[in-house]
């Protein structure tokens, strides 16, 4: 089961039984692809309401001890140490929160299809999604698009977004410098491909509670292209680091956790579009608890204490608009 929303739509879709392949989800490492078939069709809020998707598994991969502020700060410490050693402008942490649903409110059941709809609600320019398959189920929503072609034009479009800051804030070089190299990174990849990039002005990209920096990017690229520009732009260094060999290294000896879906990217394709959106505010669910995944960017400037709260904001995202009846 899939039900999706495309950014800036009141449409919800759903796949109708075909053998054709419309939706992927790629996990972070790429090693992991999840595969949805079926023609896209659209589904009413009514039919979403009515679907049944409940949690019945405890994750094999629980590890009970929460992620707590001075744990996570060690985790900043070791990135910058990593950081300095290999001499890099940044690194990508995140974190995997656990979030115990008797913590919330024990006499009442999560509604999963219920929070999905509130969910998009309260984010109606990002990409939503649900699924349930193989006893997994997944959530999330987000603005940033890895890349989206158009069949009929061969115009291709991405963007690079990073720094992330409370909407009162104003940005410092840390998120400034930050965005830049995401910036370069990309413009370096798409000259590979096309000689008529444009580049727009940087702009504020808002995020419910949070803003981030974002740089937009188009381009004409044969169809044939396409894919070996998308491995190539992912993981990105908005979601990594770069050099982006190096910096998977250094995440998988700091995090100490699979990132599976989080930080890798779904790729849809309808009639007229392929896009491809990066996983970033995203959750798995299970009986009595979810993993909402969260992350930011570590550079030597990089405050322990304000990554936290940098993190904790993010995962209000999910954890708001999650309802309990």
């Amino acid at each position: 089961m899939l039900i999706f929303r495309l950014p800036d739509s009141e449409v919800f879709h759903t796949l109708e039984n075909s053998s054709e392949k419309q939706v992927s989800f790629v996990s972070f490492d790429s090693k992991t692809i999840l595969d949805f078939k079926g023609s896209i069709k659209e589904i009413s809020k009514e039919d979403i309401e009515n679907l049944t998707v409940a949690p019945k598994n405890k994750s094999s991969l629980i590890e009970i001890g929460k992620e707590t502020q001075e744990s996570y700060a060690v985790k900043i410490s070791h990135a910058k140490d990593f950081i300095e050693k290999n001499e890099l402008k940044k690194l990508v942490l995140s974190r995997r929160k656990l979030l115990m649903y008797l913590d919330i409110d024990s006499e009442k059941k999560l509604s999963l299809t219920k929070s999905f709809l509130k969910f998009c609600d309260s984010y109606p320019s990002a990409f939503c999604y649900l699924f349930e398959k193989n006893n997994e189920i997944w959530m999330g929503g987000f603005s940033e698009i890895l890349g989206k072609f158009d069949k009929k034009t061969n115009s291709f479009e991405t963007m690079s977004v990073a720094g992330t800051l409370p909407l009162d804030e104003a940005w410092t070089d840390k998120e400034i410098e930050e965005q830049k190299a995401v910036t370069e990174y990309i413009q370096s990849i798409i000259r590979k491909f096309s000689s008529n990039m444009k580049v727009s002005s940087t702009k504020d990209l808002i995020s419910g509670n949070i803003k981030h920096l974002k740089t937009d990017f188009s381009a004409e690229i044969s169809p044939e292209s396409l894919d070996k520009i998308i491995s190539e732009l992912h993981p990105t260094p908005a979601v990594c680091g770069f050099p982006k060999e190096l910096c998977a290294q250094g995440i998988k000896s700091i995090e100490h956790f699979n990132r599976e879906f989080y930080a890798g990217y779904i790729k849809v394709e309808t009639e007229d579009f392929v896009y491809y959106f990066v996983n970033l505010r995203c959750a798995s669910f299970f009986k009595n608890y979810a993993f909402l995944f969260v992350g930011g960017g570590i550079t030597l400037k990089s405050d322990a204490q304000k990554e936290w709260e940098e993190t904790e904001l993010k995962s209000l995202a999910i954890q708001n608009n999650l309802v309990f009846e």
